[in-house]
């Protein structure tokens, strides 16, 4: 479902992703994790087409990337720091705008179940502005689940959000993983990458230092894995 051969990123003379190998089989969920500045947040917005590759290949359920950034686009659904929104439109506004470009059927029926799911079908009349940072994060992972994508990138989802929200999203990740959607999530909690995870991924000065699927990682935990993969 992704497949990235020898990618390099460079922001003038800075080089960020340095050769960088990864690639996911359709169903699975990978935890990238890596310190700040490892290229973690680079990475995900290359695959998210909002920044182009200086060299390398990389592809997206069989489009490449930058050529059919399009195409790709539609099969990705993408959640960041940022929420993307327009706060001027109500929730149940910036739900169906998106729905509207993804060309969904039955749409208003799809609107009322993204935001019963997110918890925020009591607030889809107010006008996105009033959010908090929180409730905003919410409705993002709405929009981006809105058209049920084949590919999921989130890039630290529980900033901003509060133990019931993570929660919530908690059980989007688990709904999305058993649909057999491919996930590829960054995260600073091992814990729950521990937890949702199927593979785990450690990017260290700009390639992947080492990769172990879970049931690898049965006679240790993750966090001790994460710290021997820095260390190597």
């Amino acid at each position: 479902m992704i497949e990235v051969k020898k990618l390099v990123k460079r922001f003038g003379l800075k080089t960020i992703l340095r050769g960088l190998d990864f690639s996911v089989q359709p169903g699975e969920f990978v935890a990238l994790l890596g310190p700040n500045g490892a290229g973690k947040t680079t990475f995900l917005r290359i695959l998210a087409t909002l920044s182009r590759p200086s060299l390398g290949l990389v592809q997206v359920a069989g489009h490449n990337i930058p050529n059919q950034a399009a195409e790709v686009r539609a099969k990705l659904g993408v959640v960041s720091h940022l929420p993307l929104l327009y706060p001027d439109l109500t929730a149940e506004e910036n739900i169906r705008f998106y729905g509207r470009m993804y060309g969904i059927p039955d749409l208003e029926e799809r609107v009322t179940e993204v935001l019963e799911m997110v918890g925020l079908d009591n607030r889809r009349k107010d006008l996105v502005r009033t959010f908090s940072r929180g409730m905003q994060q919410r409705l993002a992972i709405g929009r981006a689940v809105v058209h049920d994508p084949e590919v999921m990138l989130f890039d630290e989802p529980y900033t901003g959000l509060d133990q019931d929200a993570s929660e919530m999203l908690d059980e989007v990740l688990r709904s999305v993983a058993a649909k057999g959607r491919t996930v590829v999530m960054t995260s600073h909690d091992l814990a729950r990458a521990e937890d949702l995870a199927t593979r785990f991924d450690i990017l260290s000065r700009g390639v992947i230092a080492t990769s172990a699927k879970h049931e690898d990682l049965k006679n240790t935990n993750l966090l001790a894995f994460y710290k021997k993969s820095l260390e190597a």
